[in-house]
């Protein structure tokens, strides 16, 4: 195996950042950057839109993702940036649209750059060469093992303008940190404030209840030190009322804070039951942040409890799987399938049966009458009762019924007005209807769709990367209004006993579905039409069929539903420019 070379033997690697031009490495960096052969490959030729995995000799693990986009071949990071799924399984545009496999992450395969949630950081990016029959990539060992790059965000204090004004973030979750990511990566200089009531800096939430993990240190995707370094300011305290005329947020700790762009990102509040006992009795749990993870938690102990998850939504299942393994688990709801709505009934048995061979028990279409307290401690729950007379024992009882945007401080407000679920109405760039430089993101923003079947009806989505990417989209308008706005097909996950993707909106409703393979195996693809358009697709042991289909429906290149029921498949569908 022949030494690395020095980098100059190459040409000069380069990043991009979002909307600035490319810019070199800098001297410490190229210093750094070495030579190294890749291994089993004589020829760089790939066709557009091609892309292989390829090992690096003298790096233990190191691997890179050749990519030809455009014409041009390079090599980038293997791995997702989020969870480092194998970019070599996902998605790639022959114009350089790389999307991962499992989350819907995507990147620009040409500079690196992250365009799409849940990834935060970037990937490196490497020159190649070809000769004497063999490839060689040059760049830094860290980089190549690591497969990511932070973006572009350092603002130093005397680099704060005061020219650009000053934004002002309420809420510090998914939405928040998508904005203030995408603000200092599209070249903000203004001041920014986050306020945030959750008594940390933001995580990744979705492991709450896929995992209920509850150490929020783990959990953090940044530390402080990565918000001094863009000049963000925390404040740890919660907004109470916003003066829009005076341009003002008015904190419960008696702050005025003053802004001249704001950004409403405060996500949902949980819902509990109007019941008997639902609100008095103890050990009766929602499942929203990491304090409620972590009082579920400590009330299951080390094991051997009986609990009741009320709702069979993603967050009731999710945390029924997460729980079942040394526990009793019994999940109670009123539709006659677990996630009946959004699934409909063929796959949402499917995935009953599934959860039920990890010894999950199923109450379906069954009314709640009232939370009993426990004999021996009447201040603790000790049952569930159902309308029909059905007893279930409970240490425990999780709520899995649904959220509310969390909306109240603008309840009484005289300028904006709430719509009818207490959300906030916004246009494509998550701007406030009828408001100037206010907008509005996450759970709480009730949005134009234009993916298949929206037509650019409104719709409020609940998804973490939907948030995320709202933000980045209401950043990237901030930083520069006169751009075209940003579309993006709404992704989730969810682990239900397999990993479960899924893509698009059925908010406005389908009306039959194409289902191949069988969820209660943990193999299966679905589609959701409503006419003859797919308007949303769900899938488990499918990869990339999630990814794909996404990147079809946002460049409109979605399989119809005949052309489905006639067998095509949307991998045999060559993903255009």
């Amino acid at each position: 195996m022949p030494p690395p070379r020095s980098s100059h033997l190459l040409r000069t690697l380069r990043f991009s950042p979002p909307h600035q031009s490319t810019r070199q490495f800098s001297l410490h960096a190229r210093a750094m950057a070495k030579e190294y052969k890749l291994k089993d490959i004589s020829s760089i030729s790939l066709s557009p839109g091609a892309k292989r995995e390829v090992e690096v000799e003298g790096i233990q693990d190191g691997k890179v993702l050749l990519v030809n986009t455009a014409g041009k071949v390079q090599a980038v990071g293997a791995k997702c940036t989020h969870y480092g799924a194998p970019l070599a399984k996902g998605v790639l545009t022959k114009e350089g649209r790389l999307t991962c496999p499992w989350h819907g992450a995507c990147f620009n395969a040409r500079t690196g750059d992250i365009e799409n949630a849940p990834g935060l950081d970037s990937l490196p990016v490497f020159s190649v060469s070809e000769r004497d029959g063999a490839v060689y990539v040059t760049g830094e060992e860290s980089a190549i093992k690591g497969s990511r790059r932070r973006p572009n965000f350092t603002c130093s204090a005397s680099s704060v303008s005061t020219d650009q004004g000053k934004v002002v973030v309420v809420g510090g979750g998914s939405g928040a940190l998508g904005a203030v990511e995408g603000l200092r990566e599209a070249g903000y200089k203004g001041a920014i404030t986050v306020i945030s009531n959750e008594g940390y800096l933001p995580i990744d939430r979705p492991k709450l209840s896929k995992a209920l993990m509850t150490d929020t240190a783990k959990l953090a995707w940044r530390d402080k030190a990565w918000f001094e370094s863009g000049s963000v300011d925390w404040v740890d305290d919660e907004a109470t009322s916003v003066d829009f005329s005076e341009r003002k947020v008015s904190t419960k700790a008696g702050s005025n804070i003053s802004y001249t762009k704001l950004i409403l990102a405060t996500g949902g509040s949980p819902r509990s039951l109007p019941l008997q006992g639902f609100k008095v009795l103890e050990n009766i749990f929602v499942l929203r942040n990491a304090h409620h993870a972590k009082a579920i938690v400590d009330a299951i102990g080390e094991k051997d409890k009986k609990i009741v998850v009320i709702g069979s939504s993603f967050i009731g299942m999710e945390v029924a799987v997460a729980t079942c393994a040394d526990n009793t688990v019994t999940v109670v709801d009123m539709a006659k399938t677990p996630l009946e709505r959004v699934l409909g009934e063929k796959v949402g048995a499917g995935i009953q049966k599934l959860v039920e061979g990890k010894g999950v028990k199923f109450y379906n279409g069954a009314g709640i009458d009232k939370a009993e307290p426990l004999g021996s401690d009447p201040s603790k729950v000790g049952a569930v009762c159902l309308k029909d007379g059905t007893r279930l024992e409970a240490d425990l009882v999780i709520l899995g019924v649904g959220v509310a945007p969390a909306t109240e401080f603008l309840r009484d407000n005289k300028v904006l007005r709430l719509e009818q679920d207490g959300s906030v109405a916004t246009d494509e760039n998550f701007q406030v209807t009828g408001l100037k430089d206010v907008y509005a993101i996450g759970d709480i923003a009730t949005y134009p769709y234009h993916g298949p079947g929206g037509d650019g009806k409104s719709v409020r989505i609940e998804h973490w990367n939907v948030a995320q990417n709202a933000g980045r989209v209401a950043a990237a308008h901030i930083a520069n209004p006169s751009a075209p706005s940003v579309s993006f097909i709404p992704i989730f996950w969810s682990a239900l006993g397999a990993q479960m993707r899924y893509c698009g909106n059925v908010n406005n409703g389908w009306d039959d579905l194409v289902l191949r393979g069988d969820p209660a195996e943990a193999k299966f693809v679905a589609y959701y039409t409503k006419g003859d358009a797919v308007v949303a697709m769900a899938s488990m042991g499918m990869d990339p069929a999630m990814a794909q289909s996404a990147e079809l429906m946002k460049l409109g290149k979605m399989p119809s539903k005949s052309q489905l029921q006639g067998g095509l498949d949307v991998m045999d569908v060559g993903v255009p420019a």
